[in-house]
């Protein structure tokens, strides 16, 4: 486990935890122990499902911008494929992912929300891309999956302008998935995603897969990974299981081979 963020594991369910007081800021340190835990949490046999936390007052409130004082474009060439890739090795863990958002989601905090597949926001976060007050863009994803997201005339909307929006005009534009109480916001995501411990995890990493390439094909494409991936399941013993119980007419179960 690394020193900022940590990987815990409790019935079936992995939480990436940040820890880096008071405002989890996701320097290069941060960045990379966070593509250590996504990675781990991909591989794990045990991890079914993940919850990405920030802790009960915030989820991370963005770069570490005293970083950003000091680097050049010399240096940033090389750092920010880096950068986008700890966050898109959230992005790629084959399984159920959730972002449990209390306090702030902004900048890189907020694309790192965007990696996962929902985000379960606390009733008083504010969430936003206010590079553009840096003199900079968003360089984590927040361009590409922010306007895959919410529409590209919205995200222009929040990156040009850099402004935070309430748990009410994020679930509005379809940035947040649920709202609840500040003080559940955990609790919450984890009831999202406790379904999916003893699902069929082979065919939930395929639609996942299916439905994020996708999105970055044309639909004659997109359709004919859709065919090879469902035909793949086919070779799955929980296809086996779930097409057999449902003709006993008893609940199958899942054993994720």
């Amino acid at each position: 486990m690394g020193e900022f963020v940590k990987l815990e594991i409790s019935d079936g369910i992995g939480t990436i935890r940040l820890d880096r007081p008071p405002m989890n800021p996701l320097n290069t340190q941060v960045q990379e122990e966070l593509r250590e835990a996504a990675n781990s949490a991909a591989g794990s046999d045990v991890v079914k499902a993940i919850v990405v936390y920030g802790g009960e007052k915030v989820f991370a409130a963005g770069a570490d911008i005293t970083e950003f004082t000091t680097q050049t474009y010399q240096d940033m060439t090389v750092r920010a494929g880096a950068l986008s890739g700890a966050f898109d090795a959230v992005a790629r863990i084959p399984k159920p992912v959730v972002a449990a958002i209390t306090g702030y989601a902004l900048g890189g905090g907020c694309e790192l929300a965007l990696a996962c597949d929902w985000r379960v926001v606390a009733d008083d976060a504010k969430l936003g891309q206010p590079e553009i007050r840096l003199g900079l863009i968003p360089g984590a994803g927040g361009t590409q999956r922010l306007a895959r997201l919410v529409g590209p005339a919205k995200a222009k909307d929040l990156i040009f302008s850099g402004r935070m929006v309430d748990a009410e005009e994020a679930l509005r534009i379809g940035l947040a998935d649920r709202v609840v109480p500040a003080g559940e916001v955990y609790q919450a995501a984890i009831e999202l995603v406790k379904p999916f411990v003893k699902g069929p995890s082979l065919a939930l990493r395929a639609a996942k897969q299916a439905i994020d390439a996708g999105l970055n094909m044309d639909l004659a494409s997109g359709l004919a990974l859709e065919s090879q991936l469902f035909a793949s399941l086919f070779a799955t013993d929980d296809r086996v299981e779930g097409t057999s119980a449902f003709v006993a007419k008893r609940k199958p179960t899942f054993t994720g081979r």
